[in-house]
């Protein structure tokens, strides 16, 4: 029985309480959104408030308990700094003027209990918030990373790995800043403003008049400018973003800009970029600098003319030197407590910024849905049954056209076929890096969307004509596809692949360090850790993109040998680029245009199908064997 997946109803079903039958219909591939359209979306949820921060309780409430812990340690250290106030009032009235010194031991042992408490209050809520903001920030990288690495690898074709690595480092040291200090500068300096407030009020309100007029002024400043430094905010991260990307982009080609003298125009390009970025900060810095200053002389004045009016008020005998002195000591914590909320306001406008760029990653969501639950048979056929693809940024150019194609267990297979013929959209449709437009992949009958994503891998593996290593040893490159390898695992891998005896010349053997990428090894070296690498997952389903073409002839051997081994009983697509690997394939398959051409052995195609003689002609008259094609379609 064939069973066949509509994308389109299966994503509806999603949001569905119905059940529903799958079924089978074309669909159609969404294509990737102009530049044009992402800067309209950016602006549009760039709205001017600090709303994308709210999307950080989320991380924040799992750690509630620590959180309450935090505010009780701050609402008491407030607290305790606002009672300070009593303590400047009873030291000037009967410290400074009593006949004695027992006033004055009375004020200051008073100030001394508050100031024991005030550093055993602050020491707590420095810890709380610090380890709230260092947790939530690795929570929220993990999440972004968690939910990025899911996407489809077109993801990151049109998004700057520089960029999202910027998001995930300094997005979230804004944050980890923000909720480690900014909030909590923010919340004690509000209860601070406010308690100071009453305080004035309750102790002269003819006085409190005064600084209650000059606050509603100050917050003009505030909004204005606050307004300037989030969009400024926004465009700093971003072009520093750039900058990261820039640098990422050269040093990871760094032998090709050296061996085209390009290191100076390096320079001068990376400069540019670094003074882009510096003129935005610059801009951003000077509105800070504004709001800050503004706050401050509005503050001042609102102070300057309440000593002035409360100097009067002593002199005449309307209120104690006591008093003022602790009028005056609320009116500075007004003051202070305005100019950091006007500081942390652009702060808070920044962090903002980061924390959109941060939610844009972690509400991206993959366009290959993984909803099948069918169960992966072992030994069938895979079958491509009319295959219409179209890549995103090609949407009217179709990479495969009424594509068919039947591959029985434990058969070899080499695509053919000039540049852009479709070969390697092959693969990528086998591994599910794109989900047809139109027709059906099927294994055992079974449509590829309707098994579980996971386990339809688990019986691939993938030998790229480039292969990817990591930062690591070479047991870690080796053991990457399984969980609990063993040593003699990894080391029978290794043998097949013709590998063993380069690694145990090496220093440290298994655990020697590749560098980054793999630098330290030669091309065929790293081409065959890739082998070893698909031999220990112990694949179903074999795809290679051949890997001999870009080798040496003594490394093109071994590579070959450990080919011969493990594609023995496996089911084996290959990309061809060599005429010795289409002449042993069991079925070779010519492709023009995403289309079959025609496919057989080696012998009857040379007899009847015009494209593969060109091609194999090719090879003849160069006298080597130096590849059908270097495609990357």
């Amino acid at each position: 029985m064939r069973v066949r997946v509509d994308y389109l109803r299966i994503e509806k079903k999603l949001h569905s309480s119905q059940p529903e039958a799958i079924n089978v219909t074309d669909h159609t591939v969404p294509t990737a959104p102009t530049k044009q359209e992402t800067d309209r979306d950016d602006t549009s949820t760039r709205a001017k408030s600090l709303a994308p921060l709210r999307q950080l309780l989320a991380f924040l409430w799992p750690h509630k308990g620590r959180l309450i812990a935090a505010g009780t340690a701050l609402i008491f250290t407030a607290s305790a700094q606002l009672t300070l106030g009593y303590g400047v009032r009873i030291l000037i009235d009967e410290g400074f003027s009593g006949a004695d010194a027992s006033g004055l031991y009375k004020a200051v042992s008073f100030i001394l209990i508050i100031g024991v408490a005030m550093a055993i209050g602050s020491m707590t809520r420095f810890y709380l918030v610090s380890w709230l903001g260092e947790r939530v920030s690795a929570d929220l990288r993990s999440a972004v990373f968690n939910n990025l690495v899911h996407l489809q690898p077109s993801y990151f074709e049109t998004n700057h790995s520089g960029e999202i690595m910027s998001r995930l480092t300094t997005d979230t040291t804004l944050l980890q800043t923000l909720i480690g200090s900014s909030v909590s500068l923010a919340a004690r300096n509000a209860l601070t403003l406010t308690g100071a407030l009453i305080l004035m009020v309750i102790t002269n309100l003819q006085l409190s008049l005064v600084i209650l007029v000059a606050v509603p002024v100050t917050l003009i400043p505030i909004l204005i400018f606050g307004r300037r430094v989030r969009k400024l905010s926004n465009k700093s991260q971003q072009s520093i973003a750039e900058v990261g990307s820039h640098a990422g982009e050269i040093f990871q080609s760094i032998k090709v800009v050296q061996s085209f003298n390009r290191e100076i125009a390096e320079k001068t390009g990376f400069a540019h970029d670094v003074e882009r970025a510096f003129v935005i900060a610059r801009s951003r810095v000077w509105q800070r600098a504004l709001l800050t200053g503004f706050a401050i002389f509005l503050l001042m004045g609102g102070m300057i003319s309440m000593m002035w009016s409360g100097g009067i008020d002593v002199i005449e005998g309307r209120m104690t030197g006591g008093e003022l002195g602790a009028f005056v000591f609320y009116a500075v914590m007004v003051g202070t407590a305005f100019a950091t909320l006007a500081e942390v306001w652009g702060d808070l406008q920044r962090a903002a910024g980061a924390a959109e760029r941060l939610m844009e990653l972690l509400q991206e969501s993959s366009t290959i849905p993984d909803v099948g639950s069918n169960p992966v048979a072992s030994g069938q056929r895979l079958h491509f049954d009319a295959v219409q693809f179209f890549y995103p940024s090609r949407p009217d150019v179709p990479a495969l056209n009424g594509f068919n194609l039947t591959i029985h267990p434990g058969e070899s297979v080499a695509l053919v076929g000039p540049s852009g013929a479709g070969k390697s959209t092959v693969f990528e449709l086998v591994l599910r890096f794109y989900d047809p437009a139109r027709g059906a992949i099927e294994f055992g009958g079974t449509d590829l969307r309707a098994l579980s994503l996971a386990a339809w891998r688990q019986k691939i593996a993938l030998v790229p004509q480039q292969p990817a290593l990591f930062s690591g040893d070479i047991f870690y490159n080796i053991a990457y596809g399984v969980d609990s390898p063993t040593q003699a695992s990894v080391e029978t891998a290794a043998k097949m692949a013709h590998a063993h005896d380069f690694i145990a010349a090496l220093p440290d053997g298994y655990r020697s360090d590749l560098g980054a990428q793999g630098v330290r090894l030669s091309g065929g070296q790293r081409q065959r850790l890739a082998l070893a690498r698909a031999i220990l997952v112990n694949p179903e389903l074999l795809l290679l993109d051949e890997a001999t073409s870009a080798l040496d002839t003594e490394s093109e051997w071994h590579v070959q040998q450990a080919l011969t081994e493990i594609m023995q009983e496996r089911t084996t697509i290959i990309i061809a680029h060599r005429l010795s690997t289409v002449m042993n394939a069991d079925k070779i398959v010519v492709m023009n245009e995403g289309q079959v051409v025609d496919s057989g052995r080696h012998e009857d195609l040379l007899t009847r199908c015009d494209l593969y003689q060109r091609l194999a002609n090719r090879q003849f008259q160069s006298g080597t064997e130096a590849g059908v094609t270097t495609s990357t379609s």
